[in-house]
């Protein structure tokens, strides 16, 4: 992208949306040059609307207006495990491929994908024929080396133990982490050396999450407690998005762990292949894995994508408000499986 070396067509994926929609800007960003018509010639299509992909896929054959190219931007793609959550059908397959096959050379089709699933027919399609890039969660050097240049770009810093609890308290959503960069750069005046202090009064708490704390609860069926905790982690500020992220990522843990028990894997690799969590939280969490049975845990998984879906279209309800409702009522459901 920097050398200008651009694509026909790309598809972004992964869990770190934050990442995958920044490059998906930037990459909108270099197509156009200050003189370019850029608002005759960059269109977005939403695959909650059925059928989208043929009018999306009509304006990438359109020759652009006044500018080098046009950008076509198709998002809400899922392919999902299972064809009932899908947002990319199968009959759209015929004129994904034509379209593959034969690019325009003067348009730049962008699919972002919520969901990419390469087992599936479609998924494999998207990932061999454009420029596939997964964005994965960042680890915890990641996440710090994240912090520590966005901290630098504003002018503040940080060490490393204050940045590792910065971590420890906001979790690995990149989103939120730069949401709270931001506000303790502004906040660190005039010296700009972040805190510890500083990151307790200022960065709502969401360690209950990220140690295992309404999961806990919601697996183990504990309704009032599982609610207390989400009211507490929402009104803290913590994004409804980045707490679902959160709250899928323990439920697919606890699956690994769950199966490798079940298959008689030894307890260090059981801990290494699910992520299990250190400290106190390592217990609780194997104790879980245990307890459940897979097939709930895949039932909540299940009930999870539903709820994404739903905050991201706005079913039931936009805004915080109603993604706040969603949350809610995942967490009711999740507790009496």
């Amino acid at each position: 992208m920097k050398r200008r070396e651009i694509a026909p067509v790309y598809t972004l994926y992964g869990d770190e949306t934050y990442l995958r929609d920044a490059a998906a800007k930037y990459l909108a960003d270099i197509c156009f040059s200050d003189r370019d018509l850029r608002e005759f010639n960059e269109t977005e299509y939403s695959l909650t609307l059925a059928d989208n992909i043929k009018p999306a896929l009509a304006a990438a054959a359109q020759l652009p207006m006044m500018a080098a190219r046009r950008v076509v931007r198709i998002t809400d793609v899922r392919v999902a495990s299972t064809s009932n959550r899908d947002t990319l059908k199968e009959d759209a397959e015929q004129f994904i491929a034509a379209y593959l096959a034969d690019p325009s050379e003067s348009s730049v089709v962008i699919f972002i994908a919520d969901e990419m699933n390469a087992n599936r027919k479609i998924g494999r399609l998207l990932k061999e024929r454009s420029v596939a890039v997964d964005f994965a969660r960042l680890d915890d050097s990641g996440l710090r080396k994240w912090a520590a240049d966005h901290l630098r770009d504003r002018g503040a810093e940080a060490d490393q133990n204050t940045l590792r609890y910065l971590i420890e308290i906001v979790g690995n959503d990149v989103r939120r982490l730069t949401n709270e960069v931001n506000k303790l750069s502004a906040a660190a005046l005039p010296g700009k050396m972040i805190t510890p202090e500083l990151i307790d009064a200022l960065v709502p708490n969401s360690r209950e999450i990220s140690n295992f704390g309404l999961t806990d609860n919601l697996v183990a069926g504990r309704k009032a407690a599982a609610l207390r905790t989400l009211k507490k982690v929402l009104d803290d500020g913590i994004d409804p998005l980045a707490l679902l992220g959160l709250i899928s990522s323990n439920y697919r843990r606890l699956l690994i762990a769950g199966e490798m028990t079940a298959r008689g894997a030894s307890r260090n690799d059981v801990i290494s292949a699910s992520k299990a969590p250190y400290g106190a939280g390592q217990e609780a969490f194997l104790a879980a894995a245990r307890r459940i049975e897979s097939k709930k845990l895949a039932r909540g998984i299940g009930l999870i994508a539903r709820t994404d879906l739903a905050i991201k279209t706005s079913a039931g309800g936009g805004g915080p408000a109603g993604a706040r409702l969603q949350i809610e009522m995942l967490v009711c459901e999740l507790a009496m499986l």
